[in-house]
């Protein structure tokens, strides 16, 4: 199986790449993980609703240049909430129905262009609360480890 992640911009706050290094050694055991990061666009704070959906559709363009033919999941606060037993079922069904690829895309600080979630598979919310993107990348790797070990039958705290 192989797991891909995209993301929009570079994290640089060390106690985050910190964690989501140890939830990529940990979760080598299960799958082959791809990384890759899209630039963002400047953005100043006060951008108009027509400028917001600029600068998503450029980040937009850079996303889909990074995906092949993997189930595509976009982490979208209007996606469907999982508890982590489905979010293992989901990786169960996708394996077993669909394909061994999965990439996950995590848009930046304005989100994802509609062009990126129309082409999505699946919408994943992991909360109605809004995270900062860069949070959000280690969060989804540990819930992606907890869900190994989830379908492999091994403990993992609760």
């Amino acid at each position: 199986m192989k797991i891909k992640v995209i993301s929009v911009g570079k994290i640089k706050e060390k106690y985050l790449v910190d964690g989501i290094n140890e939830y990529a050694k940990r979760l080598a055991k299960y799958v082959k993980l791809d990384f890759v990061e899209v630039a963002d666009e400047k953005a100043p704070e006060n951008l108009s609703e027509k400028d917001k959906e600029i600068v998503m559709a450029k980040e937009g363009e850079k996303i889909l240049a990074q995906i092949n033919n993997e189930y595509l999941i976009v982490l979208a606060i209007e996606g469907k909430s999982l508890d982590s037993e489905g979010f293992a079922k989901l990786f169960q069904d996708i394996y077993t129905y669909e394909t061994s690829d999965i990439c996950f895309v995590i848009g930046g600080s304005l989100g994802l262009s509609n062009d990126v979630i129309k082409l999505a598979n699946y919408k994943l919310s992991f909360s109605k609360m809004t995270f900062p993107h860069q949070l959000m990348k280690l969060i989804l790797l540990e819930q992606i480890y907890r869900a190994f070990r989830i379908n492999n039958n091994e403990p993992y705290h609760k």
